[in-house]
């Protein structure tokens, strides 16, 4: 076990792990939150197929394990649509990771938003309609700005989560930091040190990514109080 060898040898290979890490994190946590938002909308719809719709795609994910996830989007769903529609089709393992954590974080910012539109007093919305706005609109200008302000702690937390799971990603051969992990331990066989370098660049980030929890979190408390 030659820590100082790892080090030096193995660095370079996982910034470029990290640097995948975070960048597949980022665009899933953006498009996990539009899909969050549409999801809650539905499941708050008046139509009872749409509301349907959103409790089954919430049911499904939440109930099956993220790696299972990562095998159909990225080996079942390309057999599927060369069957039906293209015999050429593929897909590479960046953007069945998006695909993979986006659905995934999608149903439980779904949740959260629900319980932050949920958390909304009653009056305000009573009152916007009041005013003359629609449903739809009440729900856009009134509604989801506090339910989004209220759910942003725990948006970041299900950030700090979609990061950690960037991890399982690395078994349809995406090359974020335990990927490249692998390839070096492969090469080298120093499986304790390169290990304990993966886990700490996680700590470092998600340590990083607390802070920011955390500081979001007083700066909300606080400009509650000052409210109250």
């Amino acid at each position: 076990m030659d820590f100082e060898r790892v080090l030096q040898e193995a660095t370079p290979l996982l910034l470029e792990g990290i640097k995948m890490t975070v960048l597949i994190s980022v665009i899933s946590i953006v498009l996990g939150i539009l899909i969050g938002i549409f999801a809650c909308l539905l499941g708050r719809s008046k139509i009872g197929i749409l509301r349907f719709i959103s409790n089954a795609y919430v049911w499904v994910i939440r109930g099956t394990p993220m790696i299972v996830q990562a095998f159909i989007v990225y080996f079942g769903m390309p057999q599927l649509v060369q069957m039906l529609i293209n015999p050429s089709f593929r897909i590479t393992a960046f953007s069945a990771g998006i695909i993979t954590l986006s659905l995934n974080a999608g149903a439980y910012l779904s949740e959260i938003f629900r319980s932050g539109i949920s958390a909304v007093s009653r009056g305000q919305i009573e009152a916007a309609r009041s005013l003359g706005l629609s449903q739809g609109k009440t729900m856009l200008k009134v509604v989801l700005p506090q339910a989004v302000k209220i759910a942003i702690p725990s948006m970041v937390n299900q950030f700090i989560i979609t990061v950690k799971d960037t991890s399982i990603l690395s078994v349809i051969g995406l090359a974020d930091i335990v990927n490249k992990a692998k390839v070096y331990v492969g090469s080298s066989y120093q499986f304790f040190a390169t290990y304990i370098l993966v886990a700490i660049y996680y700590l470092i980030v998600i340590s990083i990514l607390m802070v920011i929890s955390r500081r979001i979190e007083s700066k909300l408390n606080y400009e509650k109080e000052r409210k109250a």
